[in-house]
């Protein structure tokens, strides 16, 4: 019997530490959740992704359009572009655009907080992605594919980075219900399934109920710690004779932080700790809370965090664009109140803050069978605006265009595919360079494309 063999059969009397030591020393597999170190030094160390999931209007929003003024009601000269259902003629912005901050970037009305703070914000006017449709446009921005199996963005940064706080999982969803197709969203796909994405129901206000079966109902911290030494012991004699299997190894990890998450995430989701202040300035709303329990996760050390706005596609105006404006009241209170605790606490400096859709809407208001109230916009994947914030992003900045009427990227255009390199950029990658072997090739987050826009770099 060699000195492995002897471990694995009676590891069940090591205490987990010791064993992963002594495991490790006979090249037993790597903690894949480690904090790594990326291609070279970062401006960002943590991501929060605010998802208004829907498709928010541009024109209505960060992209103001005068000759929508002059031409309402009339056809784009030049046509309509192809979209998802039928559009007619153009359709002012119901809201007034006024300039605000030192940089005097024009910012919509139903934004006036997030106009407060726009000389901290770069804002891309010239996005475009692929489809003009909601799940292939999901998938691209969130796993840069359109269509299903490649690892989330989320999920890439945790295989890159590791986490900083192992009490905690690296990378967490926040959504009240399920945006379109759900986990996809978040998943790891064929990276390790250790990284993939923690969903938590922003339904559900109990910290306690967030988390299902966190706490074990029968056995106390010393009693699963036996436990879960046994069953590591069993778990690692077994991958011992399958090494380099990446769901067992995931299995072992998982139960790992699901035992530690019982002394940390319990107290990180209870946001009645927070002062009445501070949750009023957020607001007592889903959103709120889920911009709230974001910048407490950052402060733990989780990696990523991203907030989707609401169940299934709440930004989907296709009936009305003044539905816009009761949604931004309650987008717009909690990521002013965000970026400001942000810059209070320090954290802004190394937190990348993004915020946006899976796409725009057109300028040319929707027509046909499909809507009972012909004031709204249908979905334009041509031509739309993110927000970037916080660590190496330059703000009070506008970048790129869309054309006269806000329908198509026409000066600095940015595929999803550069925002995503420009992302992995500021967090110290080389998005080439940043890969997985997997069915015989190396992915990326990028696939085959994506160049950094590096004019928006401070």
């Amino acid at each position: 019997m060699n000195r492995r063999e002897l471990l694995t059969k009676i590891g069940a009397g090591f205490g987990m530490v010791g064993l992963e030591a002594l495991l490790r020393a006979e090249g037993g597999p790597p903690d894949p959740l480690a904090p790594k170190a990326p291609h070279f030094a970062p401006k960002a160390k943590r991501v929060i992704y605010l998802f208004l999931n829907g498709g928010p209007s541009q024109v209505d929003t960060f992209d103001p359009k005068p000759a929508l003024d002059k031409y309402h009601g009339k056809p784009v000269p030049s046509g309509n572009l192809a979209t998802e259902r039928k559009t007619g003629n153009l359709m002012r912005s119901p809201f007034k655009f006024t300039k605000c901050g030192q940089s005097g970037v024009e910012v919509s009305e139903i934004f006036p907080k997030i106009g407060a703070m726009i000389d901290d914000i770069c804002v891309i006017r010239s996005m475009y992605t692929d489809r003009p449709n909601h799940e292939p446009s999901l998938l691209l921005l969130n796993s840069g594919d359109k269509f299903p199996g490649r690892p989330s963005m989320g999920s890439w940064l945790t295989y890159g980075l590791g986490t900083m706080n192992r009490n905690l999982p690296g990378y967490i969803v926040l959504c009240p219900g399920l945006p379109v197709i759900g986990h996809q969203l978040w998943s790891s796909a064929f990276l390790p399934a250790v990284h993939q994405g923690t969903y938590l129901s922003l339904e559900e206000r109990d910290p306690k109920k967030m988390i299902q079966n966190v706490r074990n109902p029968r056995l106390n911290a010393d009693e699963q710690r036996r436990e879960l030494d046994l069953l590591a012991a069993l778990n690692h004699r077994h991958l011992a004779a399958r090494a380099g299997d990446p769901q067992l190894e995931a299995t072992i990890q998982s139960s790992e932080i699901a035992f530690r998450m019982q002394t940390e995430a319990p107290e990180a989701f209870d946001i009645t700790t927070e002062p009445q202040v501070v949750r009023e300035r957020y607001g007592d709303h889903d959103f709120g809370r889920g911009c709230l329990m974001a910048r407490r996760l950052i402060e733990r050390g989780v990696r990523m965090v991203q907030v989707y706005f609401g169940n299934f596609q709440p930004w989907d105006n296709h009936d009305d664009i003044e539905l816009h404006r009761p949604l931004a009241a309650q987008a717009d209170q909690p990521i002013s109140a965000l970026l400001q605790d942000l810059k209070a606490s320090g954290l802004f400096k190394d937190t990348l803050v993004i915020i946006g859709g899976e796409f725009g809407r057109t300028p040319a208001v929707e027509v046909g069978g499909l809507v009972s109230v012909q004031n709204g916009r249908d979905h334009n994947n041509h031509g739309f605006s993110y927000l970037l914030a916080g660590a190496g992003v330059k703000g009070g900045m506008t970048y790129g265009a869309t054309d006269e009427f806000g329908f198509k990227a026409v000066e600095k255009p940015v595929h999803v595919h550069d925002l995503h390199a420009t992302v992995l950029h500021l967090l110290g990658f080389d998005h080439t360079r940043l890969t997985y072997q997997y069915s015989g090739r190396n992915f990326r987050l990028t696939d085959v494309a994506g160049a950094v826009v590096k004019d928006i770099l401070a």
